[in-house]
Order: structure tokens, then C-alpha cells, then sequence
């Protein structure tokens, strides 16, 4: 069955923020900062694949997803549901069952035998493809991934996510300026207000995530 009728935006924004703490998907630890590849240390830490495993919560984001992208792409407006490697294959394979569309995947890279392929399955020039992923940062891979579509000649003019981690300047400029609409359900705000609603860190802890959140470039551990 398609999804039509959900709860409004913000509900959504909060419950999906629950759903993350519930899952432990979301980790606070402003003592020991956990660190990126990039080098940069940061008291928070989301990990989306975790979802896959919880049925209840993971079919309800779903829904949620795929009513979203109805709401704010359109009805009628993709032809193809593409999910990014890795973590993004599940979640396009769930939103692609739920919109009665055809799933591809993106390669992050080619795979270097046979076809030499980025994308697998059937993808035609003229398609519409929506990209589905777990979260971004600055948005950086999906523009990778959404160059990768646009060799083959189909469009991909917008991305659906669980988490957008909108701390970072510039991102969502950088996407239209490629002709990407983001679409996602909930952002480290949505968590940190449910955190502190649910009581579910100390008063220390949060407060050093909301200065995180406020300056990730600038944040230093104490």
C-alpha cells in the first residue's frame, strides 16, 4: 500500500528523532569525542544502518520516507529509486516496494571487471531517478552518486534521507546549485530537543552537544 496520510512535518521530525534514540542510533559522548576520518573530533554520533534491525521502527520510517517524498517531490514525479552504496540499498529497496517503483543501486566507484558498472540494474536514459541514503553531512557523495545517474542519461534532480545533519554551511546551497532537492525526515536539532525532552543525557552532555551543534568547526573537547 502507498502512504498518503501522515503526521505533519514536525511530528514527524520528532518522532523519527525518538526512533533514532530508541535504536541507539544516536550516541552522546562529550568526554571521549569520537573521531571522524577526517580527523575532527565531535561529542556526536548517528548510525543509521542500526535501523535495519528493527522492524517495528524501521517500517514506520519508512513510511514516513515515502510519504515525505510524495509531499515534497511529488506524486508522479520518479520513475526509478536508486539507493547509494552501502547503506543506502535497504532503504531505496523499502522506499521502491512502498512507491511500486524500480530499485537500482550506485556504486561508490566502478567495480573494475566485467561491465566496469556504477549502477546496477536497469537504468534508462530519460528516467527520473530519485537517489534514497541514510543521512549526509556537507552532501558531498551524493553529488557523486547523482553525477554516476546522470551518465546514463536519466535525471536525478532530488535525494531522500533518513538524517540531515544540517550543521554545516552551505549544503543546501551547494545542492541546488547542482539541481538536487533534499528531502529528510529529521536533522540533530529534531535529536537534541528530543534528547532533552526525553531526558535521555545529562545536563552537561547536552549542553556540550548544543555547543557542538552551534560550531562544529570551532568545537574543542574540555
Amino acid at each position: 500500500m502507498i502512504p498518503t496520510s501522515f503526521p505533519t512535518k514536525d511530528e514527524i521530525a520528532r518522532l523519527t528523532a525518538g526512533m533514532l534514540i530508541e535504536a541507539g542510533a544516536i550516541d552522546f559522548n562529550a568526554k571521549e569525542p569520537f573521531t571522524f576520518s577526517s580527523g575532527r573530533k565531535a561529542p556526536t554520533y548517528v548510525d543509521c544502518r542500526r535501523l535495519i534491525s528493527f522492524p517495528r521502527i524501521r517500517t514506520t520510517l519508512m513510511d514516513f520516507l515515502a510519504a515525505t517524498i510524495m509531499r515534497e517531490g511529488g506524486f508522479e514525479a520518479f520513475d526509478n529509486i536508486a539507493g547509494g552504496e552501502t547503506a543506502g540499498i535497504p532503504f531505496g529497496a523499502y522506499i521502491a516496494e512502498r512507491l511500486a517503483l524500480p530499485m537500482t543501486y550506485v556504486r561508490k566507484k566502478p567495480k573494475g571487471y566485467g561491465r566496469n558498472a556504477r549502477i546496477e540494474g536497469i537504468m534508462t536514459e530519460g528516467q527520473r531517478v530519485l537517489l534514497v541514503e541514510d543521512m549526509t553531512t556537507d552532501g558531498g557523495s551524493k553529488l557523486s552518486f547523482v553525477d554516476a545517474i546522470r551518465d546514463t542519461g536519466a535525471t536525478c534532480n532530488a535525494t531522500a534521507l533518513i538524517f540531515f545533519y544540517d550543521i554545516y554551511e552551505g549544503v543546501r546551497e551547494r545542492l541546488d546549485e547542482h539541481g538536487v532537492q533534499l528531502i529528510s525526515l529529521c536533522t540533530w536539532w529534531d535529536v537534541l530537543a528530543e534528547a532533552k525532552a526525553r531526558k535521555a543525557y545529562d545536563t552537561a552532555t547536552l549542553d556540550a552537544v548544543e555547543a557542538y551543534l552551534n560550531d562544529p568547526n570551532g568545537w574543542q573537547p574540555t
